[in-house]
């Protein structure tokens, strides 16, 4: 609001720009001013990047074949106005408006009427600028790995206390990565007696429902899988406990990248090899409420466990196309598994096709609900058939 800079240092062969079949992936820290841990650790992340390439092979070929961005801090105004180290809760953690940043995107369940903050706009134009695959905001107040959905309704399951994505497998072992090789978050213990997180992993909605957060965004609207994590009990800890916390994460924030190579990728063309923007593609069975569609290069990217799967291929207004794919873990090859879909009797043509704003879980607990009375006078008028046969 200062006028300052968002900050976002991109590290990868090819740093500048998309190259196609290179997932891109992002870590965004302090997106509340007051917790620090998270921006330390990734200006920390960013030296030994760089540093160990062509040194470290492990590292050399993640960066060969990931397209890395780092934003350390969100907000920098809230970290500005934090000047005393401190555990708990103080101002810096909204911006200078102050607004929460993690309560203002758009959210898929409710309408949320907070106005658009500076910072917030932002990241949404960075999100539909790149093709994020993978992605994780750092932040502190606890120790665990928490993931989507953190806002929910009936159609999610969040009446039982868990608001479950079509992808909610994927999001367990994406939480499980990082809290199996940090330190300690894999050993559940919380930041105080009332609050503990078996295997260091929680379902967002299930520890509490919050409305207008960055990762339920990133994922209905990003097509981007992120997760939220929680570094640290205290928020602002003293600086010489810093390198600690390098430590502590350093393994699981490399191990995290890694996934963004899971599952299968490709490109849908036409009849003359041109790439076909906006082409639907998913996995049968997993539907996305907004359809995860091919960007300007006609290149998916679908996060999938290792297991067999049917992936369909559309392009409006055309027969789809089926293709059953045995994925493997290819995550130590850092590739997905490849396949291409070429649509012989399309000449390309692209469609715009963004998703609508609005809170699109909430139209679809309106269907359900409006679908429930029309069944059980169904179920009614079957019963009376066979009474009266």
């Amino acid at each position: 609001l200062k006028g300052r800079d968002l900050w976002v240092l991109v590290l990868g062969r090819f740093p500048t720009h998309h190259k196609i079949g290179i997932p891109e992936f992002k870590y965004v820290a302090n997106m509340h001013g007051d917790e620090t841990v998270g921006r330390e650790i990734l200006l920390h992340l960013i030296d030994f990047l760089v540093t160990s390439y062509r040194r470290d092979p492990v590292i050399t070929r993640l960066l060969n074949n990931t397209r890395i961005h780092i934003m350390p801090t969100m907000n920098p105004d809230g970290f500005e106005a934090t000047k005393v180290p401190d555990c708990y809760y103080t101002q810096g953690r909204y911006n200078k408006n102050g607004e929460d940043l993690n309560r203002n995107f758009p959210d898929a369940f409710e309408n949320n009427n907070s106005s658009i903050q500076p910072e917030t706009q932002a990241v949404m134009d960075w999100i539909k600028k790149e093709t994020f695959v993978l992605s994780a905001n750092l932040h502190g107040g606890a120790l665990v790995a928490s993931y989507t959905f953190d806002n929910g309704n009936s159609v999610t399951g969040s009446l039982k206390g868990y608001s479950r994505s079509p992808d909610d497998d994927v999001f367990i072992h994406l939480a499980k990565t990082y809290s199996f090789n940090h330190a300690s978050m894999y050993k559940g213990t919380g930041c105080d007696n009332r609050q503990t997180f078996p295997q260091g992993i929680t379902n967002g909605y299930s520890w509490y429902q919050l409305e207008g957060g960055m990762q339920d965004y990133n994922y209905i609207w990003g097509q981007c899988f992120e997760i939220t994590l929680e570094l640290s009990c205290c928020k602002y800890p003293p600086a010489d406990q810093l390198e600690k916390f390098w430590r502590d994460n350093k393994v699981a924030l490399i191990e995290y990248i890694k996934q963004v190579h899971l599952g299968v990728k490709g490109q849908v063309t036409d009849k003359n090899g041109n790439p076909i923007p906006n082409a639907i593609v998913e996995a049968k069975g997993r539907p996305h409420v907004c359809p995860y569609r091919t960007n300007d290069q006609g290149e998916y990217f679908l996060l999938l466990l290792p297991g067999t799967y049917v992936i369909n291929a559309t392009v409006p207004g055309f027969k789809s196309m089926l293709k059953t794919v045995e994925i493997p873990d290819n995550t130590g090859n850092f590739s997905a598994l490849k396949h291409d879909f070429s649509f012989s009797e399309v000449t390309m043509r692209s469609q715009a096709a963004s998703c609508p704003k609005a809170p699109l879980y909430q139209e679809l607990e309106r269907a359900s609900a409006a679908v429930k009375p029309a069944l059980s006078i169904w179920g009614l008028m079957t019963l009376m058939l066979v009474i009266f046969k």
